[in-house]
Parts: C-alpha cells; structure tokens; sequence
C-alpha cells in the first residue's frame, strides 16, 4: 500500500491529485505523500482532525481517560488499515474511499488483512462501531463479534408543521459520535455489551433508542437522537 500510494505520488502529480480525489488547494498534499518515507511522524490522535475530532479533543482528557484511550480506541485508515491513537505516523491523504491503480478499491483490498487481525484487536468486550460506510467496507464483524458490536446512527430530530421528522446530518452525526466517545472516557464506565452501554448513553443524558437483533450474531444498531445541533 505504501509502496503504491508513494510511487503514484512520486510519478505524475495531477494523477495522483484526481486518483486520490483532492481539490486544487489541497494539490500540496501530493507532495507529501511523495515524502512519506522519510517524513516526521507523530501519534495518530494528534495528526487526525476534524469535526469528531473535535469534539472527542483527545489532548485535554485527563491522564487515565488518555489511557483508556490508548487502550481501546482504533482509527481506521486508507493507507495504515488501523492504527491506535499513540500509534505514530507521518500527516498522509488517502481516504479508504479511494480506488488506486494497481491495487483497488482500498475497502476491498484490506479485508482479507483485517480479518485476520480485528477479531484479536476486538479483545471480548463490546465493540462500539461509529464508522462511517466508506470504512466500515474494510472490515465487517462476524459471528460472536457481531454479537457484541454496537453500530450508532445519530438523527437529528425537528418538529416541522407539527410533526417529527428525523434526518441524519453529517456534520452533527460527527461531532455527537467524538462527544460519546469522550464522555464514555471520561467518565471511566465500561459497558460490556450493546444492552449495557445503551443503558450507559441515557445515563450520561443521550436519548438512545435501540432493540436487540433478530438473530443472534448481528450488531446491535442504536439510533442516538437529539433535537439541537451545535
């Protein structure tokens, strides 16, 4: 993967540009990913950034609930597959949405790997799942996994002509999935299955609504609702 994503970068700079879906500002970016090799690298949770990021703001937690994240939280990756947030890395840009020359769709091509190593990394607790689909293609839980995963949608919920409707919306879909996470650190509780961190939202003021699977070995999908976006 980094022997592609480099030499594709390296080789033809508008190529790389359009395969790797980046506008003309961020056309420096190439560039960097030329240098990966050789670039400075620091820990995953202080090179990504955005809107989850934000609001999950990894570097004002306390001393334990930055151990607890080092310990449970998983980044999913284009380029690295999955890395820890004290895992260190150099600033790259490749989403998983990308289909590279030579090897493919990059959700496709890390499945096989993932399969492999996320079952151990999952450990036997509750997996809380708050990727989004382009991430969730590069690995899928299976089995007694499934069976104690949690996928979270969140709805934003508005009363228009008097009526409730519901919508996801992106930008507040994110940020409110950084708040769980970091509320959940924060405060230390360890839920061990779907059933108990659905009791363990609503007790930290989140308005969830979820039912168990139909069959027994599927994820748990929990509906987060909230009525102000901010």
């Amino acid at each position: 993967m980094l022997d592609e994503v480099v030499e594709l970068c390296a080789a033809d700079e508008e190529k790389a540009r359009l395969v790797l879906g980046l506008s003309e500002g961020l056309r420096g970016e190439v560039a960097k990913n030329a240098g990966l090799r050789t670039a400075g690298a620091r820990p995953a949770g202080e090179i990504y950034t955005g809107v989850l990021y934000d609001a999950l703001d990894l570097a004002s937690l306390d001393a334990a609930a930055k151990r607890r994240a080092a310990r449970s939280l998983l980044v999913f990756s284009g380029l690295w597959g999955a890395v820890g947030v004290n895992d260190k890395i150099p600033s790259y840009r490749c989403s998983m949405g990308v289909k590279l020359p030579g090897l493919g769709a990059l959700g496709a091509y890390w499945r096989t790997p993932m399969a492999s190593v996320m079952p151990e990394a999952a450990g036997d607790g509750l997996v809380l799942d708050l990727r989004s689909s382009a991430y969730a293609a590069a690995w899928k839980p299976k089995g007694e996994v499934a069976g104690r995963t949690a996928t979270v949608r969140v709805l934003h919920a508005q009363v228009v002509d008097g009526v409730e409707k519901r919508s996801v919306v992106s930008h507040f879909n994110k940020a409110t999935k950084g708040r769980i996470v970091r509320s959940l650190l924060t405060t230390g509780v360890r839920p061990e299955n779907p059933a108990e961190l659905v009791e363990a939202l609503r007790d930290l003021g989140h308005v969830v609504e979820a039912e168990p699977p139909a069959k027994a070995g599927k994820p748990w999908a929990l509906d987060v609702v909230v009525r102000e976006i901010h």
